[in-house]
This record gives structure tokens, sequence and C-alpha cells, in this order.
């Protein structure tokens, strides 16, 4: 499997591309928006998008969602079906973050803990990780040792949960069980900011070992 990240929206967020070398069909994950700059790289590398991939419903995660699903002619999977709220919510999303109007959207599919989603050779492990929002999921690549985040985990930080139905405990949670268990060697793709380690996380971010809480 390959994959490469490309940097959209103001909150400059992770959206991932990942697709199998041999087939060349591939996923996006977390079109946030700035849809014609991912369909740049789609069209550079020649990929064949089977599906558009939600970790969670906030508005720079999934503003370019539709739009580029109509471009891809490939449908939307996730998040979990406990983050609905925050997609029937969009309109309001966009006003209170300064984005331009967001329609809601229903996927054409929920996912749950223990799904895979498949492309080419390659597969995803579904690992839903509440706590930032209650349907948060996170994408696990066994063969590449490579785990997408989203918003649950970052390089020296974790997630907020100050927004509607966060929980800091849960999210600690879901980080030591559904994160830390993923192996020490694994690499994590976060929303923002750069990638890392689980075992580096797990030796010396500050939030989760209980010195920032």
């Amino acid at each position: 499997m390959q994959y490469t990240t490309v940097s959209v929206t103001p909150y400059l967020q992770n959206c991932s591309l990942l697709w199998c070398e041999k087939t060349k069909e591939g996923m996006v994950v977390d079109p946030g928006g700035d849809v014609a700059r991912i369909l740049s790289v789609i069209n550079k590398q020649q990929i064949a998008i089977k599906s558009i991939l939600l970790t969670h419903g906030h508005l720079d995660h999934v503003g370019g969602a539709v739009e580029l699903s109509h471009h891809v002619k490939a449908p939307i999977l996730g998040p979990h079906q406990a983050d609905k709220f925050w997609l029937d919510a969009l309109q309001e999303q966009s006003r209170a973050f300064g984005f331009p109007p967001h329609e809601p959207f229903i996927p054409q599919r929920w996912l749950n803990h223990g799904d895979y989603v498949e492309f080419g050779n390659e597969s995803l492990e579904v690992r839903h990780c509440p706590g930032h929002t209650p349907g948060h999921v996170i994408f696990f690549n066994k063969n590449k040792r490579i785990a997408f985040v989203g918003d649950v985990l970052f390089k020296g930080s974790i997630g907020r949960t100050d927004f509607p139905q966060g929980n800091h405990k849960t999210l600690i949670h879901s980080i030591k069980s559904q994160l830390w268990t993923l192996g020490d060697e694994v690499t994590f793709i976060s929303g923002h900011g750069e990638s890392s380690t689980i075992g580096e996380e797990r030796d010396t971010n500050p939030f989760v070992d209980g010195h920032l809480l």
C-alpha cells in the first residue's frame, strides 16, 4: 500500500490518499475541503477511488466528501452512526467555523468496530475510538503497519473533548485500548500536524500518561 497526504482547509487538515500498488485502486480518508487539490493528486497518481472514508463528523474532515463523491463516483463510508448528529448539523458547523454553507448528508454506509474496507489487494481494519466525538473511527493497515487516526491522537497531544458529546475519559480509554494495542512500531497519520509512532507517543505524550490532564 502507498499513501500520501494533502493538507486541506484553513485548519490544515490531513486528507490521506491510499492505494494498492498492483491494482491502483484507492481510498480517500477525510476530504475536508479543497476538492480540486485532492482531485489533482488522484489524477497525478492515476488512482481509481473505490470509497471515501470519514473518521468523524467535524466539518474540516467531511466538508469535501459529497463533492468528491460526485466527481469520482464513489460511496462515502463512515463514520460510526453515533456521529450522525454532527453530519446533521453541517449548516451550523459552517456558520460557527466560517466555512461556506454545507448541506447535511448521510453516508452510504455507517462503519462499526471490527469492519474491514477493501481496495485492490489491501484492506483497512475499522476501530471505534470515541472521545473526541462519539462516533470517531480509525483505520489500520496491518501490512504497512500504519493507522489513520483522525483527531484521536496527535504527535505530543490528543484530540479536544470540549465539543458536544466529547468525553476526556472516554478518549483516553480509546487511545489505550485501541491505539496502544496496535504495536509500538506502528506509524500513525493524524488529522492535523506531523505523523508519529505509537511507541513514541506511549513513551512521551504527556496528555495520555496523566501529567497534563
